[in-house]
């Protein structure tokens, strides 16, 4: 009697399966492999929040410090006004290059190689994704030592610290999810590096270098409800002891909107080039 044939029921062989967890961790090292080798991006990346948080403290810091009305007033009160701002504006700048990372990956064929190999097509995306969040957090803890250098002091305790640190993760990892799909619609990398333009500008248009009281009321009014004036007042509120209000659950409901709004955008447009 000969033996029963082969059936295709059952488990794949073990060097068959995917392993998410475990492609994503090496596309994560691809990506940090790619941070280490060419810091002039990092570099670059860090450069533009230090020289707009020079500008306005030592330029436009006395002026417009004193139109705060604090008990100081000055440069001195406003450095601890504007680095929430310049923190926000240093995630968005990370992010930036997160576009422009996906765009090459896109445009120079390295997905038509990853089409070859065995691994988990979604650990391709979550190794930008992990990546592009390490490299804001420590572009962030950088801008954080200039401005301590610089005469920033906040009144934050360890608790509120940590809960800083937090809130930044969410606040990077949705902005990056979003910006993984705008490189991915980038013809070029030279698109890439302009299409987030408007997520480094978009602090200018908030609370992040004046209050909004003082702006006139159209302007004003987009101001107030545009996505990163609460995010701004939240970070303010738990580096100055600022009050809060609900800015924080407005924050992260716009968090969560851009977060689910990206991953879906950017999981259809790779599921459509990763097909081809």
């Amino acid at each position: 009697m000969s033996a029963p044939a082969p059936t295709l029921a059952g488990p794949a062989p073990a060097d068959l399966r995917f392993h998410p967890l475990r492609d994503s961790a090496t596309m994560l090292r691809r990506n940090l492999n790619h941070m280490l080798r060419y810091p002039s991006m990092t570099v670059t990346l860090v450069g533009m929040p230090v020289v707009f948080l020079l500008l306005f403290v030592y330029v436009f810091g006395g002026t417009l410090g004193a139109g705060l009305g604090g008990v100081s007033g000055g440069r001195a009160e406003y450095v601890n006004y504007v680095v929430p701002a310049i923190i926000l504006m240093t995630v968005t700048a990370a992010v930036q290059g997160t576009a422009i990372s996906v765009a090459m990956d896109m445009t120079e064929g390295i997905i038509a190689r990853f089409r070859t190999m065995h691994i988990a097509r979604v650990s391709v995306l979550t190794g930008h994704v992990l990546g592009s969040v390490i490299q804001a957090m420590l572009s962030v803890a950088i801008v954080i030592g200039v401005a301590l250098l610089v005469g920033f002091r906040p009144t934050a305790g360890v608790g509120a610290w940590l809960a800083t640190a937090g809130f930044l993760v969410v606040v990077t990892f949705a902005l990056v999810w979003l910006s993984v799909a705008l490189g991915q619609v980038s013809k070029t990398v030279e698109a890439a590096s302009n299409v987030g333009m408007p997520l480094v500008l978009l602090p200018f248009l908030g609370s992040g270098f004046v209050p909004t009281d003082s702006m006139p009321a159209g302007l004003r009014w987009f101001a107030e409800y545009q996505p990163f004036t609460p995010i701004i007042e939240t970070l303010r509120g738990l580096l100055m002891g600022t009050p809060i209000g609900n800015n924080a659950w407005i924050a992260l409901g716009w968090c969560a909107l851009i977060t689910l709004g990206g991953y879906l955008w950017s999981k259809k447009l790779f599921n459509r080039e990763y097909s081809r």
